[in-house]
């Protein structure tokens, strides 16, 4: 028998060790997030040139309450049909509906625009106009809205909703000067049509955003929901290899999308008390820091220029927030950051009736912009990364909704109040409404201990 039969088997070579992989991009840095964010950026500036246009072209052709009938036709549609456009999301897909209603939005606009250059604006082709505006607007918000989970990981999702919030900014400072600037060279006509060339730039950039697939997400978000408690399993769709980008029409119908829909945001340990307390919060100070500061500063005899600088003021505490997360991209002990600076943003709006002096009111308006701006990008990052992207869209219809179609209701209870009991009362009174929403997050355990990706 030869040597070689009766040596020892070899031992297996080891396996080589794996490549090592590149760290991710920051959002910062990702082409991908910074196309949609031009995207998303250039259709808001179309947004507040639209909305200027508008009003303007019903202001020269109809009295005040036609004015008021006209500029409220938009948001009657967008509210009622806000959950339908998050089941429409879901069910077909956020690139299809992204890209399908903002096309919608130039063509409609620019037709508009072709309109009023050869006949006055009439009133019922303006609110018919902000009627389909609204509806599209429905399908649309939600969409582009529930976009950032699926364009960047989990722990860049912070730092995209700062990048958000900045833009959001940015459009507020630009596009009503813009507006202004076309109505001034061109009429109503120049400024609907520089608003549907906004839209129609938007197009290229959001055809060219790239998607994550559905299966990835799904696996982040399974991880994620076990962090916060939530066991409630993925659907066997999102979690296949191989998936699309757009998932397959659900087997229920709409009505069942929908109901399925809040069932999930009502059982969710973490998403349903973050909506909770969004919803209070803006119910509370949204009518506080629009038609209350409005009165406030004819109470005070501080005059347009004081209410603007109120405004500014809090406009630059709010940037400096989103700033802070887009520059840091993750706070520790998020659940618990949102909280504190949720009550520091209640407490210093009830203050703002009792400062003696515009300076002081404007530093304590930069304040309350600072934490919360603070505040609502951690609960919205906080909610894109709970979030199953099965139902990202009906999950982001409803945060919009809070926001877009509720909080508003407000600002004829806050007129009225302020009116029978004054500013003071009624300011320190909604500061404490909206302090509800930190006693909701404190009584969420899975509130108090969320925490952002790494």
């Amino acid at each position: 028998m030869s040597t070689a039969e009766n040596a020892p088997p070899k031992a297996p070579l080891p396996a080589p060790a794996p490549a090592p992989t590149a760290p991710p991009r920051p959002a910062h840095r990702d082409a991908n997030v910074l196309r949609w964010l031009a995207a998303y950026t250039i259709s808001l500036i179309g947004d507040s040139i639209y909305f200027v246009a508008l009003g303007w072209s019903a202001q020269k052709v109809a009295g005040p309450t036609e004015v008021g009938l006209v500029m409220a036709a938009g948001a009657l549609p967008r509210a009622l049909l806000m959950l339908g456009g998050g089941v429409a999301a879901d069910r077909f897909g956020l690139r299809r509906i992204v890209l399908g209603s903002d096309a919608v939005r130039c063509v409609l606009i620019l037709a508009v625009a072709a309109g009023v250059a050869v006949t006055a604006p009439a009133v019922w082709l303006l609110v018919a106009l902000a009627l389909a505006f609204g509806v599209v607007d429905a399908l649309f918000v939600p969409a582009v809205g529930a976009l950032p989970p699926r364009i960047t990981s989990p722990d860049q999702l912070a730092r995209v909703t700062g990048m958000r919030t900045l833009s959001m900014r940015v459009s507020q400072i630009a596009g009503p000067p813009l507006g202004g600037l076309a109505m001034g060279v061109g009429g109503a006509s120049a400024a609907f049509a520089a608003a549907g060339l906004l839209f129609a730039l938007s197009l290229p950039l959001l055809l060219a955003v790239r998607l994550r697939p559905l299966g990835a997400a799904a696996e982040a978000s399974d991880v994620r929901g076990d962090a916060t408690g939530d066991t409630a399993p993925a659907p066997a769709s999102a979690s296949a290899p191989g998936v699309r980008d757009t998932p397959d029409p659900a087997p229920g119908s709409a009505w069942q999308d929908l109901l399925g829909g809040l069932r999930y945001i009502r059982g969710h340990r973490l998403i349903g008390p973050l909506i909770a307390v969004t919803a209070i919060s803006e119910l509370g100070l949204t009518g506080t820091l629009n038609v209350g500061m409005l009165l406030l500063n004819g109470e005070r005899g501080w005059g347009p220029s004081g209410y603007g600088w109120i405004i500014s003021g809090f406009g630059a505490g709010a940037t400096v927030g989103a700033v802070l997360l887009t520059v840091t991209g993750r706070l520790p002990r998020a659940g618990l950051t949102m909280t504190g600076t949720l009550l520091a943003g209640c407490a210093g709006a009830a203050a703002i009736a009792l400062v003696p002096t515009l300076p002081y009111a404007v530093a304590l308006a930069a304040a309350v912009g600072l934490a919360m701006g603070i505040c609502g990008t951690l609960a919205n990052a906080l909610v894109q990364t709970a979030a199953d992207p099965a139902y990202l869209g009906r999950v982001t219809s409803v945060v919009m909704l809070t926001t877009v179609g509720l909080a508003p209701l407000s600002y004829p209870v806050v007129g009225a109040a302020i009116g029978v009991w004054g500013v003071a009362p009624v300011f320190i009174g909604c500061g404490v409404f909206g302090s509800v929403g930190v006693g909701v997050a404190l009584v969420s355990g899975a509130v108090r201990s969320a925490e952002l990706a790494r």
